[in-house]
């Protein structure tokens, strides 16, 4: 790394510790049903007439039951509104294209990943897509979906702080207030400011234009810059045009890839601070974002490193070993700008990429796909990584209890065998989908038939794939051939899994911590802050992520490093 690539890496390390606060403080007043904002007066008779009109008391709490059946029923009617627009496409209006609508296996996969804050694309957004589908049947689910993982993680948070209590709160108010008072502000200034950029937003049909050869290309047009604003900000990822934030429309400049990349990662790391306010233990958030921080640090410096080592199969062919890996990668941005990039949309639940992540190196690629097996607990998607990690949390508990042999607590609640239980019921269903998955691909026709690539990196073209759907990151090692009606439909499935499967026990978590009382702490309580309790909590993310998934590893990015090494592919 240069010292230009240290001083970017402090500036973005530093800029993101000092949001946290004001974003955790500003989440207090969000996610509190009576909280004031400093745009009440704009927006406060909306939000009123919102209720109105759905028919809902946004005082009227709901149990951890009633929260997750109304956050079900929403998304189902999510998925069947977005996979009719997508059937519809052709006779719908704002298509100057004339593209037609997708086949229905394409329709569902698509559906059911904006609908699960996955944005895994089999397909080529501007080749796609018309300007009403990305506007009404996927930028609508980058919102909707990015606020109902906030609430989430709002309730358990909440569960975590009340004490004999049968309510975590409302999903419908969570929903409107999370919508209204922080991502649809923020991404209107966040929008003007990508224009300012230079990327476009427009309802202009394409370009054509005569090239200096003259052929005709044609130039995509659209409503860009609200997309990638919420892309970003919601940690959706789905990107406008096909090579998404390495396209100079969607990332024009530095500083526009520099600020895309501090935006995926500000509300989730505020909402580490939002955790340590609500439980009246603001060490304890520190805490837990420290351990996320050191984690990512470790995973952004083992990319960078083997990337700019470069590739012995290159360095074979002539390459200089000076000039690292620059296959797929932006000479905008570089070497370090593609893998920290790659890193944080990895940590995060977002998905969107400045480079190919399928031409990485073999470790360089390891970094990405073992950050989404963690379950994307490093400030991770918004909502999503900060209850990821609270299940890692109550677990690193349990191990402390055991370990000192008394009854584990948490922040003065008992963690008891049913907790346990949900805590591992949430690990188990993203395990058993990506490897499950995985080796089905493995042994079919179909599986095998969609690969570009053979030996050790084909097996990690597979395993990406099901582990970006299942962890809802959306991103790919592009080799893969995905839009089939298999692939489609089993990363459908998946992605489907990995939202709410993973969702349900986590509110029953969040419902039963709720219900307990709250015991003052004694002389045998582990204290959840402060250096031990980071260095435990780490050591369990890391743990459990090895034991699940350093098998499959194994056998594809480690053997292959070893092969490369040696001058080969297999």
């Amino acid at each position: 790394m240069h010292s230009t690539d240290w001083l970017q890496f402090a500036l973005y390390l530093g800029i993101l510790t000092l949001i946290t606060k004001p974003m955790g403080l500003y989440l207090m007043q969000v996610l509190d049903a009576d909280g004031r904002t400093w745009i009440d007066p704009v927006l406060k008779p909306v939000e009123r007439l919102t209720y109105k009109l759905i028919g809902i008391d946004p005082k009227r709490e709901q149990t951890w039951q009633q929260y997750t059946f109304a956050m079900l029923a929403f998304s189902l009617v999510g998925v069947v509104f977005t996979y009719a627009i997508l059937r519809l496409q052709d006779v719908l209006p704002l298509n100057p294209q004339g593209l037609p609508a997708l086949c229905h296996h394409l329709a569902f996969n698509t559906a059911v990943s904006f609908t699960t804050n996955t944005n895994w694309q089999s397909y080529g957004g501007e080749s796609t897509m018309s300007y009403f589908s990305q506007m009404v049947g996927l930028t609508f689910h980058n919102f909707v979906s990015a606020a109902v993982g906030i609430g989430i993680a709002a309730a358990l948070v909440r569960g975590i702080a009340r004490s004999s209590v049968k309510t975590v709160g409302s999903f419908w108010t969570d929903l409107v207030r999370v919508t209204y008072y922080l991502l649809l502000p923020i991404c209107l200034v966040f929008a003007i400011f990508l224009v300012s950029q230079g990327m476009i937003q427009n309802f202009d049909s394409y370009t054509k234009v005569k090239t200096l050869e003259g052929a005709e290309q044609v130039i995509a047009q659209g409503p860009m810059a609200s997309q990638v604003a919420i892309k970003m900000l919601g940690t959706n990822g789905g990107g406008f045009m096909n090579a998404n934030a390495s396209h100079p429309f969607e990332n024009p400049t530095p500083l526009s890839n520099f600020i895309q990349m501090l935006s995926i990662f500000s509300i989730g790391s505020g909402l580490t601070y939002y955790l340590g306010r609500m439980v009246k233990n603001q060490a304890h958030g520190w805490a837990v974002w420290a351990a996320m921080m050191v984690l990512f640090v470790g995973g952004v410096l083992v990319c960078a490193h083997f990337e700019a080592a470069g590739n012995p199969i290159h360095q074979q062919l002539g390459v200089a070993a000076a000039d690292g890996n620059m296959e797929g990668k932006e000479v905008r941005f570089g070497i370090f700008n593609s893998s920290l990039f790659a890193t944080i949309t990895t940590a995060a639940s977002c998905g969107a990429v400045n480079s190919m992540h399928d031409s990485f190196t073999s470790i360089g690629g390891l970094v990405p796909l073992f950050m989404i097996e963690l379950g994307e607990v490093v400030i991770g998607g918004v909502g999503a990584g900060l209850y990821g990690m609270l299940v890692f949390v109550i677990l690193a508990v349990f191990i402390a209890g055991l370990m000192v042999g008394r009854t584990p607590e948490y922040l003065g609640k008992k963690i008891q065998a049913r907790e346990v239980k949900l805590c591992m019921l949430t690990l188990l269903v993203l395990t058993l989908s990506i490897l499950g998955f995985t080796a089905w691909a493995c042994v079919s026709d179909w599986g095998v038939a969609g690969l570009n690539n053979s030996g050790p990196h084909g097996l990690s073209e597979m395993l990406y794939a099901y582990s970006s759907a299942t962890g809802n990151n959306g991103s790919a090692f592009a080799g893969l051939t995905a839009n089939t009606p298999w692939y489609n439909t089993t990363l459908g499935i998946a992605m489907f899994i990995g939202r709410f499967l993973m969702i349900v026990p986590i509110m029953a978590l969040a419902g039963s911590l709720a219900g307990k009382q709250a015991v003052p702490p004694s002389a045998g309580t582990f204290p959840v802050n402060g250096a031990t309790f980071t260095v435990l909590l780490i050591g369990t993310v890391l743990l459990i992520g090895a034991l699940n998934f350093l098998p499959a590893l194994a056998l594809g990015p480690i053997v292959e490093h070893f092969l490369t090494a040696q001058g080969r592919l297999f």
